[in-house]
């Protein structure tokens, strides 16, 4: 019983120190850093209306965002957000959490460290794009910023991710999420990103230069494995903006391998208006099945069309768009967009003749009365009988309004 108070005694010491340590450690921090906090709440609401003449649908997709920021020493961060997105599908509701955006920022030197759950793209922003968790550390020289990065794809929100390299993964995309088999229905493709690239804000004062060797390793047992060598280049000359940009994709799928393209092509032109508005031109080829050449493959799946949902994967985009800020807190764009496949097997659901498959025109309104609030109105048709493909297809239509408020 003795033994048992002296270490009764020894303990409450041993737990005081500590205290006393505890106090004195934090209360020296803000002697060497001080710490700076943010809190808020995003509230990102869309409304959709689609159908084709004789059907139409209505969607409809909400998510409430809690955001925590925390700032110290010379531009280190960390940040947080979550949310909770209710989505209404083919006249279905289903509720799914999300662990979105959280990272850590440090500067190291002359370099920076961001780790955690994180954007990133590519320099044409359609290869790879989006959240992705791992690690990128960039170092900043003279002749540019030079960086590297790993990422894995498999604790990701499917529906947020897109991934759809095969088959496989276009029909796992489709079905909801399904509690009673989370893992199988919520979680995306396990793939593992990484990528080195280089970046030159001014490269002989007269060029921006972006470019990226990235490979993509599949993890989910399919063998199907890509390379990307990457790059854009920009001018900026008196009131344009030319923007070039090409990527070279080796593709091993299943011990077959090919080649695989992708080009971009994009002007943008300051109009000499007496309100601000610019009219942009834009050409974009991604190579499909022919010989030894593969279908173009990105990692990440996204629309290229408002109505016309094609992704990137061989089909030629060229859209004319014109944008004008007609009030400070009003913008409106006009655009035009066609779309040719690059072969007949793509979309051959369309049609196995012709290569046309149509035109896409869009419309839509910004207005944003202060900074914490923003609403989107869009709405645009795709036109079949404009292309050879399907000339007998209905007229495809979508209107869409989308509100983003910050609530704090």
């Amino acid at each position: 019983m003795r033994n048992f108070s002296i270490s009764l005694r020894t303990l409450r010491l041993g737990v005081s120190k500590f205290r006393v340590a505890f106090f004195l450690l934090f209360s020296l921090i803000p002697c060497h850093f001080s710490l700076g906090q943010d809190f808020g709440l995003i509230l990102d609401q869309k409304l959709g209306f689609s159908g084709n003449g004789d059907e139409s649908n209505t969607d409809y997709s909400g998510i409430l965002v809690p955001r925590y920021a925390m700032y110290w020493g010379d531009g280190n961060s960390f940040y947080v957000s979550a949310g909770v997105r209710a989505d209404y599908i083919n006249k279905e509701w289903a509720i799914v959490p999300e662990l979105l955006q959280t990272e850590v920022f440090m500067h190291l030197g002359g370099g920076a460290l961001k780790a955690g759950r994180m954007q990133y793209a590519d320099p044409l922003g359609y290869i790879a794009a989006g959240l992705f968790d791992g690690g990128r550390f960039g170092y900043d020289t003279s002749f540019g910023t030079f960086g590297a990065g790993v990422w894995y794809t498999g604790l990701l929100y499917k529906k947020r991710t897109e991934i759809a390299m095969n088959a496989k993964e276009i029909l796992s995309g489709e079905p909801k999420v399904d509690y009673s088999d989370f893992a199988d229905t919520y979680f995306a493709p396990r793939r593992l990103l990484a990528a080195v690239d280089w970046r030159h804000q001014s490269l002989a004062d007269l060029f921006m230069v972006n470019a990226a060797l990235l490979g993509q390793f599949d993890l989910t047992g399919e063998a199907l494995h890509s390379q990307y060598l990457t790059g854009t280049i920009s001018m900026p000359y008196r009131a344009f903006v030319f923007k070039a940009g090409g990527c070279l994709e080796l593709i091993q799928d299943s011990g077959d391998s090919g080649v695989a393209f992708a080009a971009d092509l994009d002007a943008i032109w300051a109009l000499p208006f007496a309100v601000q508005s610019r009219l942009e031109f834009l050409a974009r080829y991604a190579s499909g099945h022919s010989g030894s050449v593969k279908t173009f493959l990105p990692l990440t799946t996204e629309s290229q069309g408002f109505v016309f949902k094609a992704n990137h994967s061989g089909i030629t985009l060229l859209s004319l768009d014109y944008a004008v800020r007609v009030h400070e807190t009003c913008s409106l764009s006009l655009s035009s967009a066609y779309f040719i496949r690059s072969d007949r097997e793509t979309l051959a659901g369309l049609g196995k003749d012709g290569y046309l498959l149509g035109n896409e025109f869009l419309a839509s309104v910004i207005w944003s009365p202060v900074s914490d609030m923003r609403f989107n109105l869009g709405g645009g048709f795709f036109v079949p009988s404009m292309g050879n493909v399907a000339p007998d297809a209905k007229t495809l239509w979508r209107i869409e309004a989308n509100a983003i408020i910050s609530l704090y």
